[in-house]
């Protein structure tokens, strides 16, 4: 049975309290929805180039950003690889926003199917690896880590997710995150993508435990700041064996909650920011779409050009913003289209 060794330091603590008091801020602000969405986007391409960068991917920030909005049709393996994390990163949100999830070993083995389908044989895509799998220094490529047997994996797995499902009330979630992210990653279970499919997991289990302000951010960014940093955190050196006894999770505990501090703290330095711009707010051409609204029930676009003098194009510009906005919505098709406020 899993029983991991940690101590709860007045570092830890104090990250743990600063962490709550930082989502508790965020989530009592409002933000318009437009400002929400936009920098969900952000979050998910910042996700999808840390994330695979930490694993090696060479693509640069801005090559990320140009894939995930065109999608090319013929891909390289690393555009392949940006791809599939956020394409699994988008379902999770979806998914959390839409139920209840619980932490299961079938939820991991369908996050690393998402992140390497396409990118290594099928019979090792959405399932545990079979053969066994050493880990080397990035630098010098030289062995520094032997993960358990194929033989123990799917029982470890099994060990850690029941673990953190049998302490959700017991233990601090931020804890129970950090420390089913190390384990993971020290049992190493699959034949690859064991880092990309933690760090998704990882993500999920903070949204599922109530921490939902983690679709507007990326902790993945922290990591790829200093990746040596986070492989000498997360990792450990030796064989499994004889390390799993002693392995003491405080000082990665620290580490992992410092990086969702500074994460949290990035997004609210620019959450801020983008909340008084005057590019988030109605502007006076948009009162008018409201008013009209309040007083017949809805509005269409010839009745909207009758109340301004802007192009058509430029209309459903302003109409796409309040949508954005989260003021209105559309109904109807085509010619048949007509706006009405949206219900909050």
């Amino acid at each position: 049975m899993f029983q991991p060794k940690y101590t709860i330091t007045d570092n830890l603590l104090a990250n743990i309290k600063r962490i709550n008091a930082l989502i508790s801020e965020l989530n009592s602000r409002r933000f318009p929805n437009v400002i929400l969405v936009e920098f969900e986007k952000t979050a998910l391409a910042v996700s999808s180039y840390a994330s695979t960068s930490i694993e090696g991917n060479p693509l640069p920030l801005t090559e990320v950003k140009k894939i995930l909005k065109s999608k090319p049709a013929n891909i390289r393996d690393s555009e392949k690889e940006v791809l599939n994390y956020n394409q699994a990163l988008k379902d999770l949100n979806k998914r959390i926003q839409k139920e209840k999830i619980t932490l299961s070993l079938g939820l991991i083995l369908k996050i690393q199917k998402q992140v390497t389908i396409g990118l290594l044989p099928s019979f090792e895509v959405g399932k545990l690896r079979e053969k066994p799998v050493v880990v080397n220094d990035p630098r010098t490529r030289k062995i520094v880590y032997l993960p358990p047997n194929v033989q123990d994996v799917k029982s470890l797995m099994e060990d850690i997710v029941s673990f953190i499902n049998n302490n959700r009330s017991k233990i601090d979630p931020l804890i129970l995150a950090g420390i089913f992210h190390k384990q993971m990653v020290l049992i190493h279970p699959f034949a690859d993508g064991n880092g990309r499919a933690a760090r998704l997991a990882t993500k999920a289990l903070l949204a599922q435990m109530g921490l939902n302000t983690f679709n507007l951010f990326s902790f993945e960014n922290y990591y790829n700041k200093n990746v040596t940093k986070y492989f000498q955190n997360v990792g450990e050196i030796g064989n499994y064996y004889e390390l799993a006894v002693n392995i003491d999770f405080t000082s990665w505990l620290e580490y992992f909650t410092e990086g969702i501090i500074d994460e949290l703290l990035r997004v609210q330095k620019q959450l801020g920011e983008l909340g008084i711009s005057p590019q988030t707010q109605p502007q006076s051409y948009h009162t008018k779409v409201l008013e009209f609204i309040r007083q017949k029930g809805f509005i269409t676009d010839r009745d909207y050009a009758k109340l301004v003098d802007r192009a058509k194009a430029t209309r459903a510009l302003d109409f796409q913003k309040l949508i954005d906005l989260g003021l209105i919505e559309r109904k109807g098709k085509g010619r048949a289209t007509y706006y009405i406020l949206r219900e909050k």
